[in-house]
């Protein structure tokens, strides 16, 4: 029987949780050192603003523009702590999970000076609307290397991620006035990257987002089971790109991206905390696989946003079908698609490869790899 993946909470100096994930082959102790640094206190909760020309809200989060940008391997902000690297983690870890220093949702949460109000609080409309930006946001280590990503992982190693990004949804969608929570993984310069430490973050709504709110409304005006029609229709069609007993990925039907990769489970499920050991074991070498395979479509490493859709904590359970969107902007081996007049003004897209022989070129880049 395969040794559990062990979970290991602490407190770094100024008070944000910090939380380890032992890998169940590691070769690590199960003492951590203390995180002794004298840290400035924490940011004030940033406030959000509604735009009223969409209900939108934008959450303004000045303390971000404090972070650290590329900086080299021996300031890692991410790596183990050393007497010359004052970093974020103080001990060798496996994988390690802690709340942002400036993030953009929290830290305080509902109850606090000006919070929303729920949820039909924030649907009302009107000028100059504002509101704390209440939540949560932690970032999630994958190694303690300084380069890589999700897909330079072992299989052991991308399990306990899996499992951390479960634990860590079932606790903060616990949190009170949280709506929605999303795990997600930003990778390459492209795409904005200031970091080039393997890692994700995991964002705590306290609104359910826009474009969950849209998916909603299609459930609403097409059927219950919508997730399920269009698996159905994807796995009968030639753009599933590769397929397991539990997952299937798929160049999805409308694709916007030069590179889109869905990968949904094959049966409802609302969000990680609601998968079982069998379906986390079978995502770990699949989606491994998948995100080598994008790397291998060209002979540089692929920039991506890969984003993991949740259900909202507390509408649509049993309608929302927790699913990946893996996007990229690069269009050519030098080429990345910009979003200009049409898609960026207007949300208007055009894409510039039929998804079929997107399918096609992932499928034969997945055998490569």
């Amino acid at each position: 029987m395969t040794p559990p993946i062990t979970k290991r909470v602490t407190t770094l100096a100024d008070g944000r949780e910090l939380i380890y994930f032992d890998d169940a082959d590691t070769t690590l102790g199960e003492t951590r050192a203390v995180d002794s640094r004298i840290l400035d206190p924490r940011p004030v909760t940033a406030s959000m603003r509604q735009d009223i020309l969409t209900g939108e809200w934008v959450s303004i989060a000045s303390a971000r523009q404090n972070r650290v940008f590329l900086p080299p391997a021996d300031q890692d902000p991410l790596a183990p702590q050393t007497p010359e690297n004052p970093s974020e983690v103080p001990a060798l870890y496996d994988v390690a999970v802690f709340e942002n220093r400036s993030p953009s949702f929290g830290p305080d949460l509902a109850g606090s000076e000006n919070s929303p109000l729920g949820l039909d609080d924030l649907d009302e409309r009107g000028v100059g609307r504002v509101r704390s930006s209440i939540g949560r946001c932690e970032v999630v280590c994958f190694s303690p290397d300084h380069e890589g990503s999700f897909g330079t992982q072992t299989p052991s190693r991308a399990r306990t991620v899996i499992e951390a990004w479960a634990d860590r949804t079932k606790a903060l969608s616990a949190l009170d006035g949280v709506q929605q929570v999303f795990p997600f993984e930003n990778r390459g310069e492209a795409i904005g990257v200031t970091l080039h430490h393997p890692h994700g973050q995991i964002y705590s709504y306290p609104y359910i987002t826009p474009k969950t709110q849209r998916t909603l409304e299609s459930i609403e005006r097409t059927s219950p089971t919508m997730f399920q029609e269009i698996l159905d229709f994807e796995r009968a069609g030639e753009r599933v790109v590769l397929s397991g007993e539990h997952w299937t990925g798929f160049v999805p039907f409308a694709a916007r991206w030069p590179i889109e990769i869905h990968m949904m489970p094959h049966r409802q499920i609302p969000d990680f905390a609601a998968t079982t050991d069998a379906e986390r074991d079978e995502l770990a070498t699949l989606y491994l696989k998948l995100l080598r395979g994008v790397d291998a479509i060209y002979d540089s490493p692929t920039p991506y946003i890969a984003a993991w859709h949740q259900a909202p904590v507390h509408r649509a359970r049993e309608t929302y079908r927790l699913h990946l969107q893996l996007t990229s902007p690069r269009r050519a081996a030098d080429k990345l698609k910009y979003l200009a007049g049409s898609e960026s003004a207007m949300g208007a897209w055009i894409g510039d490869v039929t998804p079929e022989a997107a399918a096609a070129n992932i499928r034969k880049a997945i055998e490569r790899a």
